[in-house]
């Protein structure tokens, strides 16, 4: 089976959001994407720049009391006719058994598949994954973060490790390319 590792850091939740939406403009119908991390690693809001590169409905929050939510492909987002996106929250399933009761088969063909909490638990839904693990940078300082009036970093403004592994023949060619668009020269130059 083919696998690879690509590990970045970012410095927020802007920067976080828009290293998924550049992954997200990529991913196509039947991608699957398993998110690791702690308790506010970041793991919704990567959730939400892959909703803007997809090009789905706005508003994407945490599924973690529905277990899951689909975000339609919109026809004036930045995708027209693109996939939808399946937002699952595994956190409170114990097993693969409980994740397939909730019939995610009958969409991870149709549409891309974010599964946060997924690892041990939907691997067998497709014989490709994206494994996402975000972790917070220990012991680094909050880069651009506001204090509260308790004098408080905010924690969302820590940087962030995304570490990207893909495995199965989907991703054999090696990772997808994150790097910003060139900015386009102005016209006359």
């Amino acid at each position: 089976m083919s696998e690879w590792t690509l590990s970045l850091t970012v410095d927020g939740p802007e920067r976080t959001q828009a290293l998924a939406e550049r992954l997200g403009a990529g991913l196509r119908a039947g991608d699957l994407l398993v998110l690791t991390g702690e308790l506010g690693a970041g793991k919704t809001t990567f959730t939400q720049g892959l909703g803007r590169g997809l090009g789905v409905r706005p508003g994407i929050i945490s599924p973690t009391f529905v277990l899951v939510r689909r975000h339609p492909n919109v026809p004036d987002g930045s995708r027209p006719g693109g996939p939808d996106l399946v937002h699952v929250d595994a956190y409170r399933l114990g097993s693969a058994a409980e994740v397939d009761d909730i019939d995610l088969e009958d969409t991870v063909d149709s549409a891309v598949t974010v599964v946060e909490w997924g690892a041990g638990k939907v691997e067998h839904l497709a014989d490709s994954r994206l494994e996402i693990v975000l972790e917070r940078a220990v012991g680094a300082a909050p880069v651009g973060g506001t204090v509260d009036e308790h004098g408080q970093e905010d924690e969302d403004a820590e940087p962030r490790r995304i570490t990207l592994t893909g495995i199965g023949p989907r991703w054999a060619g090696g990772p997808p390319s994150l790097e910003p668009p060139a900015e386009s020269p102005a016209p006359g130059h």
